[in-house]
């Protein structure tokens, strides 16, 4: 069963002999996560009309090359993310990929604020004239990162998704044909709200958004209506948390939204957005599963290998912080927030990979580390894990929450 890897690597027709598709949309979010500083141009700033005449005149002259990314002397530095080493792994094959090597890469832009927390980049992807990918960043290992997403929770906008949409409306005019946006994890969260909030004139020369087990939105940041000027309709498809048996119901004809999650999804049951996914079989085990490593790819057609309905876990998941963070207005919230990434900082660890990779599960992380909190602090966090624990007991047994949560 091939992978991202094997399919990069055997995949030899260009996008002219084969169109772009749902495995082409994940290997470019994963290529986000490439740091293209000081090697891939930033978006321009001189007037859209020239740079279009410019593109028409010298088109292999905009922006770098994968294989150019692989020569630079930044090499070593370029890699984020979880893991960094696969990503490196993934550059190389699209350096040497006859699908991939003549994509110019072009309008690299991160922005990264301690102060606001904010963690953002993005860059595109152009094949001549026919077609451009614009792809968001997922979240790196930083505390800034993560903070920025638990924002989500309870912001109508955090600083990630105000820039998403302004970079959207920058380089929307400068490029030519079909024009895809997405992104991985938090990526494909920016690629929508983009895609939601932008101006109607870009919204409409949209091909479709890509959303590779991205979360969703706080409850009622979007009503229907904004879906509706995606092509979505609450006919064509369930909640995103609910059953997949009608697998991509809810992205298929006018809609341009593709939703993608695997089978024991948890970054993608994150807070709420109503397009139903299509579930992807993936070869790894609970949250390894939102690697886009470990999603399967069909021998037979460049699609990825889905099943009828997601775990029940998944589901289960979705319902119990949706129920937990409904319990909560935006105040509270927020210091919820402020007191898990105190409690964090005093954990010892040093960024996502201590506490998602570290062996203990996230929420015994953070109520060991409470101890070392101010008392006001612990109060804050203890009641809410608290309330969190007794609702996912509620639901899913005594047992299952005891393990999660200890005690």
């Amino acid at each position: 069963m091939p992978y991202l890897f094997e399919y990069v690597e055997r995949e030899l027709a260009t996008f002219d002999q084969k169109p772009f598709g749902p495995v082409d949309a994940a290997v470019l979010s994963q290529a986000c996560m490439i740091d293209g500083a000081r090697v891939v141009p930033e978006p321009p700033t001189r007037p859209a009309l020239l740079d279009r005449v410019l593109a028409r005149l010298a088109p292999d002259a905009r922006g770098v090359t994968f294989a150019e990314l692989a020569r630079t002397e930044f090499f070593d530095g370029m890699f984020t993310g979880l893991v960094p080493g696969d990503i490196q792994r993934l550059l190389l094959l699209l350096a040497a990929s006859p699908r991939y090597r003549n994509l110019r890469i072009h309008g690299y832009q991160a922005v990264f604020d301690e102060a606001v927390p904010t963690q953002f980049a993005a860059m595109t992807f152009s094949w001549k004239r026919a077609f451009s990918f614009v792809g968001f960043r997922g979240t790196d290992i930083s505390a800034t990162g993560w903070r920025e997403n638990f924002d989500m929770a309870y912001e109508d906008e955090v600083p990630s998704q105000r820039l998403a949409r302004e970079y959207l409306e920058r380089m929307m005019p400068r490029l030519s044909g079909a024009v895809h946006v997405g992104g991985h994890s938090k990526g494909g969260n920016l690629a929508l709200y983009a895609a939601l909030t932008c101006h109607e004139d870009v919204r409409e020369r949209i091909e479709l958004v890509w959303c590779l087990d991205a979360p969703g939105f706080r409850a009622g940041r979007f009503g229907t209506e904004a879906y509706a000027h995606l092509g979505w309709h609450a006919d064509a498809g369930g909640a995103g948390a609910g059953d997949a048996a009608a697998a991509g119901a809810g992205v298929q004809g006018a809609c341009k939204i593709e939703r993608f999650v695997p089978q024991d999804s948890i970054v993608g049951m994150l807070l709420e957005c109503p397009v139903q996914p299509r579930v992807v079989r993936s070869s790894a085990q609970g949250a390894m599963q939102h690697s886009l490593f470990s999603w399967e790819i069909a021998e037979d057609r460049d699609d990825f290998v889905t099943v009828e309905h997601l775990g029940e876990g998944s589901r289960a998941l979705h319902d119990i912080l949706m129920e937990w963070l409904a319990s909560m207005d935006p105040e509270r919230c927020a210091k919820v927030v402020d007191a898990l990434f105190a409690a964090l900082g005093a954990s010892g660890a040093r960024d996502a990979r201590d506490v998602f990779l570290g062996g203990k599960p996230f929420p015994q992380l953070v109520s060991d580390a409470m101890r070392n909190l101010d008392e006001g602090s612990r109060a804050v966090l203890g009641a809410a894990l608290g309330e969190l624990a007794a609702i996912t007991a509620r639901r899913v047994g005594r047992d299952l929450a005891a393990a999660v949560f200890g005690g």
